[in-house]
């Protein structure tokens, strides 16, 4: 094969990723404009925000899996990669749309798509416990009764020694969090639009320690590192498409 045949296939490789990815962006438009509380962000989550809360447990130990909220499958297909073979992964999403265009694009027999709230996890693992459940749900956007529902359904459906590991963008949520789990492990994640906090929250308390409660200039808006960053990301996917 030629070089110049080498390189057409790689740009068209690229081409069909950037169609993709701009399909998947789209749909989450349409979804956050249809259901601005339930989505919660105006852009999907970046690959750096997703690994960084996924680096916060041990997901190749796990044999049970949860996700409360797919949105384009950005977490889904991280959490994927990190999970043994016989691993059992459920995936919530009360979106249809959504949740039929991640089960579409990441047909795997580990992954079980599911469109129906994630208040009712305990129904779908059959009496098994989940070692990490992993969301990005919008907590605070959320009605208080819905967010109770969903924070004590996860704390249910975690094994003793489970662990939750939450992203929001804001710390609003941390008193929710800290009425059900005994130790919090937190960490800013700037990488992302806006930048995203994160939570590692044990059920047990054993294997962590309490971090210290966020400053106060982490706390204040973020307007001017969001828009650099969305400008530097839109700067660096045209420079990738000229070549």
């Amino acid at each position: 094969m030629s070089a110049g045949e080498t390189k057409g296939i790689i740009l068209a490789g690229q081409q069909a990723n950037f169609g993709e990815d701009l399909r998947r962006r789209v749909l989450f438009l349409r979804s956050m404009i249809s259901h601005p509380r339930e989505v919660g962000a105006v852009w999907p989550t970046s690959r750096w925000a997703v690994r960084d809360l996924l680096d916060m447990g041990d997901l190749p130990r796990a044999r049970t899996v949860v996700e409360f909220g797919i949105g384009t499958g950005v977490y889904t297909s991280e959490i994927l990669k990190r999970l043994q073979p016989d691993a059992t992964f459920l995936a919530f999403e009360i979106d249809p749309d959504l949740a039929s265009a991640a089960a579409t694009r990441l047909e795997d027999p580990r992954l079980r798509v599911i469109n129906d709230s994630a208040e009712n996890v305990e129904n779908y693992l059959e009496g098994a416990k989940a070692d990490f459940i992993v969301s990005s749900v919008p907590f605070t956007s959320l009605p208080v009764d819905v967010r109770h529902s969903l924070l004590d359904a996860a704390r249910r459906a975690l094994a003793p020694d489970g662990r939750m590991l939450v992203l929001q963008y804001s710390t609003t949520v941390l008193p929710d969090l800290q009425r059900l789990f005994p130790s919090i492990k937190r960490r800013l994640s700037p990488v992302n639009i806006p930048p995203a906090f994160l939570f590692a929250c044990s059920a047990s308390g054993a294997d962590m320690q309490e971090t210290p409660e966020p400053s106060t200039v982490a706390k204040r808006p973020y307007v001017f590192v969001p828009l650099a960053l969305g400008a530097l990301l839109l700067l660096r996917r045209l420079i990738r498409r000229r070549r």
